[in-house]
């Protein structure tokens, strides 16, 4: 005898397949805006942290280049130790030298900043002693709108 089954009333139900989810066009270009904002005052804080250098006297393409001449000749005559210290030494002066004739141009990067820097503190939260603490000079946010005051 065949057994018939019964659907029990505690039997699962087809899952309900939920809305395709769509931005709106206001929400794109919000997402947009806040991706190039972050880009720009990224860029920029960059920028300002790679020409501060370091203390003392400022190095230069030829003081790096007449250094390199000196570990070069220094070579001729050191021990294999010693060559394999001098290597890298010029090694390290050579990167050096690419990155003091690679600087950005910050007048220009400081100008997108200048532009987007209040849009871009208000929607983030971010006050001007945040801004300080990462060395843009007041005039800079003085500038872009940013002051001391919370709006």
């Amino acid at each position: 005898m065949p057994t018939a089954t019964k659907k029990s009333s505690t039997a699962k139900s087809a899952p309900t397949k939920t809305p395709k989810r769509t931005m709106t066009a206001d929400h794109k270009a919000k997402l947009a805006q806040g991706r190039t904002e972050s880009r720009i005052v990224s860029k920029y804080l960059e920028a300002l942290s790679a020409g501060k250098g370091k203390r003392g006297r400022k190095r230069t393409p030829e003081s790096i280049n007449m250094q390199i001449t000196k570990l070069d000749r220094e070579m001729e005559t050191a021990s294999a130790i010693r060559r394999l210290e001098l290597t890298q030494m010029r090694f390290d002066l050579e990167i050096e030298r690419e990155r003091l004739s690679a600087r950005v141009d910050i007048g220009g990067v400081e100008k997108e900043f200048v532009k987007i820097a209040k849009s871009y503190a208000k929607r983030t939260g971010i006050g001007y002693n945040a801004f300080r603490s990462l060395g843009v000079p007041a005039e800079i946010l003085k500038k872009a709108g940013i002051t001391r005051a919370r709006s």
